[in-house]
Protein backbone atom coordinates (compact mmCIF):
# COMPACT_ATOMS: atom_id res chain seq x y z
CA UNK A 1 0.00 0.00 0.00
CA UNK A 2 1.68 3.08 -0.86
CA UNK A 3 2.12 5.97 1.19
CA UNK A 4 2.58 9.61 -0.15
CA UNK A 5 4.34 10.60 3.08
CA UNK A 6 7.44 9.28 4.55
CA UNK A 7 6.48 8.06 8.14
CA UNK A 8 8.47 10.38 9.63
CA UNK A 9 7.16 13.32 8.00
CA UNK A 10 6.91 16.75 9.98
CA UNK A 11 2.91 17.51 9.81
CA UNK A 12 3.91 20.90 9.86
CA UNK A 13 6.01 20.89 6.79
CA UNK A 14 4.48 21.74 3.89
CA UNK A 15 2.36 19.33 1.35
CA UNK A 16 0.61 20.83 -1.56
CA UNK A 17 -2.96 20.16 -2.25
CA UNK A 18 -2.41 17.63 -4.51
CA UNK A 19 -0.49 15.70 -2.32
CA UNK A 20 -2.97 16.62 0.37
CA UNK A 21 -5.72 14.73 -1.74
CA UNK A 22 -3.62 11.72 -2.78
CA UNK A 23 -2.98 11.15 0.97
CA UNK A 24 -6.84 11.79 1.56
CA UNK A 25 -7.18 8.77 -0.94
CA UNK A 26 -4.85 6.54 0.92
CA UNK A 27 -6.60 7.21 4.28
CA UNK A 28 -9.64 5.94 2.32
CA UNK A 29 -8.46 2.86 1.45
CA UNK A 30 -6.66 2.41 4.66
CA UNK A 31 -9.69 2.90 6.65
CA UNK A 32 -11.97 0.39 4.31
CA UNK A 33 -8.92 -2.49 4.70
CA UNK A 34 -9.46 -2.10 8.34
CA UNK A 35 -13.23 -2.65 8.22
CA UNK A 36 -12.93 -5.39 5.68
CA UNK A 37 -10.60 -7.24 7.75
CA UNK A 38 -12.39 -6.67 10.96
CA UNK A 39 -15.66 -7.63 9.44
CA UNK A 40 -16.88 -5.19 11.60
CA UNK A 41 -17.46 -1.31 11.92
CA UNK A 42 -18.65 2.32 10.10
CA UNK A 43 -16.93 2.72 6.66
CA UNK A 44 -19.71 5.56 5.56
CA UNK A 45 -18.81 8.20 7.55
CA UNK A 46 -14.91 7.33 7.84
CA UNK A 47 -15.28 7.81 4.20
CA UNK A 48 -17.08 11.03 4.36
CA UNK A 49 -14.77 12.51 6.94
CA UNK A 50 -11.80 11.77 5.06
CA UNK A 51 -10.97 15.03 3.57
CA UNK A 52 -11.52 16.71 6.86
CA UNK A 53 -9.49 14.60 8.79
CA UNK A 54 -6.39 14.36 6.15
CA UNK A 55 -6.73 18.28 6.13
CA UNK A 56 -6.38 18.48 10.16
CA UNK A 57 -3.55 16.06 10.66
CA UNK A 58 -1.37 16.19 7.02
CA UNK A 59 -1.82 20.11 7.16
CA UNK A 60 -3.29 22.54 9.83
CA UNK A 61 -2.81 20.39 13.41
CA UNK A 62 0.49 21.37 14.96
CA UNK A 63 1.12 18.11 16.37
CA UNK A 64 3.98 15.85 17.20
CA UNK A 65 3.73 11.63 16.71
CA UNK A 66 6.84 11.07 18.06
CA UNK A 67 5.49 12.87 21.61
CA UNK A 68 1.81 12.16 21.29
CA UNK A 69 1.48 13.73 24.76
CA UNK A 70 3.34 17.35 23.85
CA UNK A 71 1.88 19.38 26.47
CA UNK A 72 1.28 22.03 23.79
CA UNK A 73 -0.17 20.30 21.00
CA UNK A 74 -3.51 20.84 19.22
CA UNK A 75 -6.34 18.46 20.24
CA UNK A 76 -8.61 16.81 18.25
CA UNK A 77 -11.61 14.67 20.06
CA UNK A 78 -13.80 12.53 17.07
CA UNK A 79 -17.21 13.08 18.76
CA UNK A 80 -18.49 10.98 16.24
CA UNK A 81 -16.80 8.25 17.41
CA UNK A 82 -17.59 5.55 15.25
CA UNK A 83 -15.82 6.75 12.52
CA UNK A 84 -12.09 5.66 14.26
CA UNK A 85 -11.29 3.55 11.40
CA UNK A 86 -10.28 7.43 9.10
CA UNK A 87 -8.52 9.15 12.22
CA UNK A 88 -6.73 5.44 12.84
CA UNK A 89 -5.57 5.66 9.17
CA UNK A 90 -4.34 9.10 9.83
CA UNK A 91 -2.42 7.97 13.24
CA UNK A 92 -1.03 5.07 11.38
CA UNK A 93 0.64 6.52 8.45
CA UNK A 94 1.53 9.53 10.74
CA UNK A 95 3.86 6.91 12.54
CA UNK A 96 2.13 7.25 16.18
CA UNK A 97 1.37 3.14 16.17
CA UNK A 98 2.91 0.49 13.40
CA UNK A 99 1.19 0.38 10.05
CA UNK A 100 0.91 -3.35 10.10
CA UNK A 101 -1.18 -2.96 13.23
CA UNK A 102 -3.96 -1.78 10.70
CA UNK A 103 -5.13 -5.33 10.68
CA UNK A 104 -6.39 -5.82 14.42
CA UNK A 105 -8.90 -3.00 13.84
CA UNK A 106 -11.48 -4.15 17.09
CA UNK A 107 -8.95 -7.19 18.32
CA UNK A 108 -8.70 -7.69 21.90
CA UNK A 109 -5.49 -5.84 23.20
CA UNK A 110 -5.29 -3.68 19.72
CA UNK A 111 -4.46 -0.23 20.04
CA UNK A 112 -7.62 0.32 17.46
CA UNK A 113 -10.63 -0.54 19.25
CA UNK A 114 -13.80 0.01 17.94
CA UNK A 115 -14.21 3.44 19.36
CA UNK A 116 -11.19 5.60 19.85
CA UNK A 117 -9.57 4.71 23.55
CA UNK A 118 -6.97 7.08 24.68
CA UNK A 119 -5.41 4.20 27.28
CA UNK A 120 -4.43 2.04 23.98
CA UNK A 121 -3.94 4.34 21.27
CA UNK A 122 -1.19 7.12 21.20
CA UNK A 123 -2.73 10.22 19.61
CA UNK A 124 -6.19 10.04 21.02
CA UNK A 125 -6.74 12.82 23.18
CA UNK A 126 -9.57 11.35 24.85
CA UNK A 127 -11.92 8.30 24.79
CA UNK A 128 -15.45 8.67 22.45
CA UNK A 129 -18.19 6.70 21.14
CA UNK A 130 -21.27 7.87 23.22
CA UNK A 131 -22.59 10.44 20.96
CA UNK A 132 -22.82 14.09 22.12
CA UNK A 133 -20.33 13.82 25.28
CA UNK A 134 -16.91 14.38 22.75
CA UNK A 135 -17.56 17.97 21.72
CA UNK A 136 -17.92 18.58 25.58
CA UNK A 137 -14.56 16.91 25.92
CA UNK A 138 -13.34 19.62 23.30
CA UNK A 139 -14.85 22.62 24.83
CA UNK A 140 -13.12 21.93 28.42
CA UNK A 141 -9.71 21.12 26.42
CA UNK A 142 -10.58 24.72 24.79
CA UNK A 143 -10.97 26.11 28.74
CA UNK A 144 -8.04 24.33 29.95
CA UNK A 145 -6.04 26.07 27.29
CA UNK A 146 -7.13 29.35 27.96
CA UNK A 147 -6.90 28.81 31.91
CA UNK A 148 -3.26 27.60 31.12
CA UNK A 149 -2.54 30.44 28.76
CA UNK A 150 -1.47 28.00 26.25
CA UNK A 151 -1.84 28.70 22.48
CA UNK A 152 -3.25 25.58 21.53
CA UNK A 153 -6.36 24.99 19.49
CA UNK A 154 -9.34 22.76 19.82
CA UNK A 155 -10.78 20.80 16.97
CA UNK A 156 -14.11 18.39 17.26
CA UNK A 157 -15.53 16.72 14.51
CA UNK A 158 -19.71 16.04 14.77
CA UNK A 159 -21.61 13.81 12.90
CA UNK A 160 -25.42 15.33 11.70
CA UNK A 161 -26.93 12.45 13.36
CA UNK A 162 -25.10 13.37 16.83
CA UNK A 163 -25.77 16.87 17.00
CA UNK A 164 -29.37 15.78 17.41
CA UNK A 165 -28.10 15.03 20.97
CA UNK A 166 -29.52 18.15 23.19
CA UNK A 167 -26.08 18.33 24.85
CA UNK A 168 -24.31 19.42 22.09
CA UNK A 169 -26.06 22.41 22.61
CA UNK A 170 -25.73 22.87 26.34
CA UNK A 171 -21.84 22.10 24.73
CA UNK A 172 -22.18 25.32 22.39
CA UNK A 173 -23.64 27.53 24.90
CA UNK A 174 -20.53 27.07 27.50
CA UNK A 175 -18.02 27.40 24.31
CA UNK A 176 -19.52 31.27 23.35
CA UNK A 177 -19.71 32.11 27.27
CA UNK A 178 -16.28 31.35 27.58
CA UNK A 179 -15.30 33.52 24.44
CA UNK A 180 -13.63 30.10 22.87
CA UNK A 181 -11.90 31.67 20.13
CA UNK A 182 -9.63 28.33 20.35
CA UNK A 183 -12.17 25.91 19.52
CA UNK A 184 -13.26 25.38 15.82
CA UNK A 185 -16.25 22.70 15.41
CA UNK A 186 -16.80 20.57 12.08
CA UNK A 187 -19.96 19.52 11.36
CA UNK A 188 -19.85 16.08 8.63
CA UNK A 189 -23.27 16.73 7.28
CA UNK A 190 -23.61 13.76 4.65
CA UNK A 191 -27.46 13.48 5.80
CA UNK A 192 -27.20 10.01 6.73
CA UNK A 193 -27.66 8.45 9.72
CA UNK A 194 -27.97 4.53 11.23
CA UNK A 195 -31.67 4.52 10.68
CA UNK A 196 -32.09 6.94 7.60
CA UNK A 197 -32.09 10.24 6.52
CA UNK A 198 -31.46 12.79 8.91
CA UNK A 199 -34.52 14.69 7.39
CA UNK A 200 -36.99 11.71 8.09
CA UNK A 201 -35.28 10.63 11.52
CA UNK A 202 -34.62 14.44 12.73
CA UNK A 203 -34.25 17.26 10.61
CA UNK A 204 -31.31 19.57 11.73
CA UNK A 205 -33.26 22.60 9.41
CA UNK A 206 -30.07 25.22 9.03
CA UNK A 207 -27.04 23.76 10.81
CA UNK A 208 -25.39 26.50 10.14
CA UNK A 209 -27.74 29.19 11.12
CA UNK A 210 -28.48 26.83 14.24
CA UNK A 211 -24.71 27.24 15.90
CA UNK A 212 -24.45 31.02 14.28
CA UNK A 213 -27.64 31.56 16.59
CA UNK A 214 -25.97 30.26 19.48
CA UNK A 215 -22.52 32.59 18.94
CA UNK A 216 -20.72 30.75 16.59
CA UNK A 217 -18.86 32.11 13.62
CA UNK A 218 -19.93 29.60 11.03
CA UNK A 219 -19.70 29.07 7.32
CA UNK A 220 -20.59 26.04 5.16
CA UNK A 221 -18.13 24.39 2.80
CA UNK A 222 -18.14 21.31 0.38
CA UNK A 223 -16.65 19.17 2.84
CA UNK A 224 -14.17 17.37 -0.22
CA UNK A 225 -12.69 20.12 -1.44
CA UNK A 226 -9.06 20.01 0.40
CA UNK A 227 -8.77 23.83 -1.11
CA UNK A 228 -11.82 24.84 0.74
CA UNK A 229 -11.02 23.51 4.15
CA UNK A 230 -7.41 24.59 4.16
CA UNK A 231 -8.78 28.38 3.29
CA UNK A 232 -11.67 28.48 5.70
CA UNK A 233 -9.32 27.12 8.50
CA UNK A 234 -6.72 29.86 7.85
CA UNK A 235 -9.59 32.07 7.65
CA UNK A 236 -10.66 30.79 10.90
CA UNK A 237 -7.61 30.64 12.80
CA UNK A 238 -6.65 34.16 12.11
CA UNK A 239 -9.48 35.77 13.82
CA UNK A 240 -8.92 36.35 17.87
CA UNK A 241 -12.17 37.34 18.12
CA UNK A 242 -13.57 35.42 21.49
CA UNK A 243 -16.09 33.81 19.32
CA UNK A 244 -15.89 30.13 18.56
CA UNK A 245 -16.07 28.79 15.12
CA UNK A 246 -17.86 26.28 13.25
CA UNK A 247 -17.54 24.78 9.90
CA UNK A 248 -20.32 22.80 8.30
CA UNK A 249 -19.39 20.57 5.68
CA UNK A 250 -21.58 19.44 3.15
CA UNK A 251 -20.11 15.10 2.83
CA UNK A 252 -21.41 12.33 1.18
CA UNK A 253 -21.57 8.93 3.23
CA UNK A 254 -19.35 6.43 1.38
CA UNK A 255 -17.19 9.07 -0.60
CA UNK A 256 -15.24 7.62 -2.84
CA UNK A 257 -17.11 4.21 -3.27
CA UNK A 258 -19.59 4.69 -5.45
CA UNK A 259 -21.56 1.75 -4.68
CA UNK A 260 -21.32 3.06 -0.61
CA UNK A 261 -21.90 6.70 -1.87
CA UNK A 262 -24.95 8.03 0.05
CA UNK A 263 -26.41 4.35 0.82
CA UNK A 264 -27.11 4.14 4.76
CA UNK A 265 -26.52 0.32 4.85
CA UNK A 266 -22.67 1.22 4.58
CA UNK A 267 -22.78 2.93 7.78
CA UNK A 268 -22.42 0.45 9.54
CA UNK A 269 -21.44 -2.68 7.26
CA UNK A 270 -18.32 -4.16 6.34
CA UNK A 271 -17.59 -5.65 2.82
CA UNK A 272 -17.10 -8.90 1.72
CA UNK A 273 -13.98 -9.98 -0.12
CA UNK A 274 -16.06 -8.91 -4.12
CA UNK A 275 -16.92 -5.50 -2.49
CA UNK A 276 -13.60 -4.84 -0.87
CA UNK A 277 -11.34 -5.21 -4.03
CA UNK A 278 -13.63 -3.31 -5.99
CA UNK A 279 -14.14 -0.71 -3.58
CA UNK A 280 -9.71 -0.31 -3.37
CA UNK A 281 -9.76 -0.53 -7.59
CA UNK A 282 -11.98 2.46 -7.14
CA UNK A 283 -9.53 4.17 -4.27
CA UNK A 284 -6.92 3.49 -6.68
CA UNK A 285 -8.08 4.83 -9.39
CA UNK A 286 -8.88 7.89 -7.99
CA UNK A 287 -4.99 7.94 -6.95
CA UNK A 288 -4.12 7.84 -10.48
CA UNK A 289 -6.48 10.81 -11.59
Amino acid sequence: MKNYFIREVNPLSHPTIEELKQQAAELRKTAVTMVYKAQSGHPGGSLSAADIITSLYFKEMNIDPANPDWEDRDRFVLSKGHVAPIQYSALAHLGYVPFEEIHRLREYKSPFQGHPDSKKCPGIDISTGSLGQGFSCAVGMAIAGKMDNKDYRSFALLGDGEIQEGQIWEAAQTAVKQKLDNLIAFVDDNRLQIDGPTEEIMPNQDIEKKFESFGFQTKRINGHSIEEIIRTLDEFTQEKNGVPKCIVCDTVKGKGVSFMEDVVAWHGKAPNDEEYQAALAELEGGLES
